[in-house]
């Protein structure tokens, strides 16, 4: 099988597609032919060495992906040869077979196809955990989302919009802001692509405070961090829950803890792969939940960008790039 392998902790350019030798299944485990991978920010850090855990050197990157069962390990009684499925391993989805163990995948629901099912895993599965268990974001609760027009941002805006919250999008363009719009934010920021300075930081804050209504917003979802992340927490709402997903900026924000004691706010980290095998029973009701509400029509994944397998390292530099108005797949 072809592979894309990361042999080098230096970035995009170190990828390389390579023959490999096609996975067989231990006892607990499967074999999946992959359809459809989905590129993710982790993605983007672990081939730096930047992510929090970091497999051993040679490998292959793409933490999720949406396939049909090939082969099947001697234990595993909830699947079968031929199912329809996807998958959330962490590393080796962006290959033409991945193996992983059982309790990593999913039946893929009769409402979805396989390039909604790969994109749908860890962007919507992230978003939901932190509006509902972290946030608990109430109808008529006021959401921002930092970085609204990419996956998680996207996922966030749906599913704020599914559970009764009036929507801000902030994004970088007009483009993107309309993407937003599209998929349920109420109102939208433009603010600029690069670092921001002091006035700038200012005028973000004050355009928040005044879309919502001169009170702060009452939660903020934050994957972008960098000199974003400071003037959306000094516009948060008198108890409000600030959501740190990621830092998709570059740096990490050093913020000032008086700004959390004067709001009397929640500063509240948001990591989704924990969590799912802390409470795996919690996880497998939320993508009930999300099951549900895409086959309503209440969420859908926007796939902005399509690539092959060859092409595959430029999907991930295009991500880097902050280019998405979505998601980015590759199609095997």
């Amino acid at each position: 099988m072809k592979g894309l392998q990361c042999k080098e902790l230096t970035g995009v350019d170190a990828l390389t597609l390579t023959e490999l030798e096609d996975p067989k299944p231990g006892p607990d485990e499967v074999v999946i032919d992959v359809k459809i991978a989905s590129v993710n920010f982790p993605d983007v850090l672990i081939i730096q060495g930047l992510y929090q855990f970091q497999p051993p050197l040679p490998f292959v990157p793409g933490g999720e992906c949406s396939g049909i069962i090939s082969s099947i390990g001697d234990e595993v009684k909830n699947f079968a040869v031929g199912d329809n499925v996807f998958a959330m391993t962490g590393t080796g989805a962006f290959a033409e077979k991945l193996k992983a163990n059982h309790n990593s995948v999913m039946k893929i629901p009769n409402s979805m196809d396989h390039e909604v099912a790969a994109a749908l895993s860890m962007t919507y599965g992230t978003s939901l955990y932190a509006l509902k268990q972290r946030a608990n974001l109430k109808a008529g609760e006021t959401l921002l989302v930092l970085g609204a027009a990419g996956g998680v941002g996207l996922a966030a805006v749906e599913l704020g919009k599914a559970m009764g919250a009036k929507v801000i999008a902030a994004v970088s363009s007009q483009e993107k802001a309309d993407v937003c719009i599209e998929h349920g934010a109420d109102e939208f920021i433009i603010y600029p692509s690069e670092d921001m300075d002091k006035d700038q930081q200012k005028n973000l804050s004050k355009q928040i405070k005044e879309l919502s209504g001169g009170f702060g917003v009452n939660v903020i979802y934050d994957p972008v961090g960098g000199s974003y992340s400071e003037p959306a927490l000094r516009a948060i709402a008198w108890e409000g829950r600030y959501l740190v997903i990621g830092f998709a900026a570059g740096p990490i924000p050093k913020i000032p803890l008086n700004l959390s004691l004067l709001k009397g706010c929640q500063i509240v980290g948001v990591f989704w792969g924990a969590w799912t095998g802390l409470d795996p029973e919690g996880n497998l009701n939320n993508f009930e939940e999300l099951f549900k509400l895409h086959a309503e029509g209440k969420i859908n994944p926007k796939v902005s960008d399509k690539f092959s397998l060859n092409d595959a390292a430029l999907a991930i530099a295009h991500l880097k790039d902050r280019k998405a108005k979505g998601k980015v797949i590759i199609s095997m």
